[in-house]
């Protein structure tokens, strides 16, 4: 970058960071709340910091699940799989996936207890057997059948009746392992039929489903990855893989002091629940508490699934990566929080029917059938129905508001002005889509009265001082998100061809 474009960019950058992180601190203040013996928060708020006299906001059953009340059970588990694959891959590589799979089975096996592997088993019996049919409309009827029998009254109770015993997190475990099991049945089904000799065994089926770190929470890995890389004997690492494997499970560690220490002095998951306090925040602490919530559910994500791929690489796996960040994002067909389930949807349903995405009709069809799929996953219900009618929506609406621009004189327009004002004049209209974005995704995590109370105070309430000036700051982020893509894409540009001997490995 020569010095005359290099500083006013210089000076951008700057100008745009000033803004966001003075806005971020700004929200991080105003939430900043002293409320902790409101009687809405009882529930939810619990004795945390005793020496510095703050509470805690555990409104989120899974993230004191895996890091505080079950965190050593947790462990545990994760711990023996990993010393009992290590020792068994020295000894015998060639059968590693299968010890994967009887300790998965039997870690399963005493956590949940023999009826529920025999319901687990059942369901991978019918998908097996429908899979050497070796038609694929079968398998997707067969397995969303299945699927279906778990997600939807009265055949959800009747199963898991059929689970004995009681512990807190029977209901979790029960519809975790059940669900991701089902999807995982379903590739098998689906990548059996692609198979042009023969069939894949049970066997390969039950490896596949009773791998321990993906069976009750995931990620999903459609079963050709898996299958390819659990069956391969040459197992080598390569250079300063085991570095960075450490390095990610510490920065794991430091993720989850900090979002401690958000629990301790934010709020930001027991406030929404409280209606009347939020009404009494400014528009820009309640666009922050939207936006907060939005980032913390992909903090969640991205550790919790962060904890298991560094699992799964040490098994010489390689897993889903932890979704993409929702500051990040600002286009719909890039927004997810389940890599695995991402990309298992894009697989099997959404670029199989959408091909390229560049058809209207084709486009409108396959994010149709995407998300029917994924409310069915999710668990019909009237908050899901709304949310996945939206990111449809959503998604189809900017491929119409491409095609659109995409013709005479919008595109002529376009290529006779420069490179840095078309995107000044994109940012703008991706500023406006992150709120949507926020919109859409809220109501899912929070309530749709919370939702609703969002989108009125920031379009209608709150025009023009508040929408504009929230845009505004959205638009800085923005540019600096766009900036941040230009460099990756100049530096993968200007990396050097490494010669074939180049890429040193070495054994583990």
């Amino acid at each position: 970058v020569s010095l005359q474009t290099g500083l006013p960019l210089f000076f951008s950058c700057f100008f745009f960071n000033t803004v966001t992180c003075y806005c971020h601190l700004n929200v991080c203040f105003g939430l900043y709340s002293d409320n902790v013996n409101r009687r809405a928060f009882k529930e939810s708020v619990k004795p945390g910091w005793y020496y510095f006299g703050r509470k805690m906001d555990v409104a989120d059953f899974e993230w004191i699940m895996w890091f505080s009340t079950f965190r050593n059970h947790i462990l545990f588990a994760l711990t023996g799989h990993v010393i009992f694959a290590k020792i068994f891959t020295l000894i015998t590589p060639k059968h590693r996936s299968l010890i994967f799979g009887v300790y998965g089975g039997l870690a399963v096996l005493v956590t949940m207890g023999w009826t529920f592997i025999a319901l687990v088993l059942s369901h991978c019996i019918i998908l097996y057997s429908v899979a050497l049919v070796k038609k694929k409309w079968m398998c997707f009827a067969a397995g969303l059948a299945t699927l279906a029998s778990i997600k939807l009254e009265p055949y959800n109770s009747w199963q898991e009746t059929l689970v004995t015993g009681s512990f807190d997190l029977q209901d979790i475990l029960f519809y975790g392992g059940c669900g991701f099991s089902i999807m995982r049945c379903i590739s098998f089904a689906l990548e059996n039929c692609e198979k042009k000799d023969g069939n894949y065994t049970f066997t390969d089926l039950l490896k596949y489903n009773f791998y321990l770190p993906f069976f009750f929470f995931g990620p999903i890995m459609t079963f050709d990855r898996f299958h390819a890389q659990a069956t391969n004997t040459q197992l080598t690492r390569k250079e300063r893989e085991m570095w960075n494997i450490t390095a990610k499970a510490l920065l794991h560690l430091g993720v989850i002091m900090v979002v401690d220490v958000f629990f301790h002095y934010l709020y930001i998951l027991t406030i929404p629940s409280d209606m009347k306090l939020v009404t009494k925040l400014s528009d820009w602490c309640l666009a922050g508490l939207a936006y907060s919530n939005l980032v913390y559910d992909w903090v969640k994500s991205a550790v919790m699934f962060g904890v298991i791929n560094t699992v799964a690489t040490l098994d010489h796996l390689d897993p889903p990566q932890p979704p993409k960040c929702i500051t990040m994002l600002y286009v719909f067909a890039e927004t997810h929080f389940d890599r695995g389930i991402n990309d298992w949807l894009c697989k099997y349903v959404y670029d199989y029917i959408g091909g390229n995405h560049d058809k209207i009709f084709k486009e409108l069809l396959a994010t149709v059938s995407t998300f029917c799929i994924t409310t069915l996953w999710l668990g019909p219900c009237e908050v899901v129905y709304i949310w996945s009618f939206f990111n449809c929506f959503g998604l189809n609406f900017e491929l119409w508001v491409a095609k659109f621009f995409s013709l005479p004189p919008f595109s002529t327009i376009e290529g006779a002005m420069g490179e840095a004002m078309s995107r000044r004049i994109r940012g703008v209209f991706n500023a406006a889509n992150f709120w949507a974005i926020v919109l859409y995704n809220v109501l899912s995590l929070n309530s749709l009265e919370f939702a609703k109370l969002v989108g009125r105070r920031l379009i209608f309430r709150g025009f023009p001082l508040s929408t504009l000036s929230v845009l505004l700051v959205t638009y800085c982020g923005v540019q600096l998100v766009k900036e941040r893509e230009r460099q990756q894409a100049l530096l993968q540009d200007q990396e050097p061809v490494k010669p074939v001997d180049g890429g040193k490995e070495k054994a583990e």
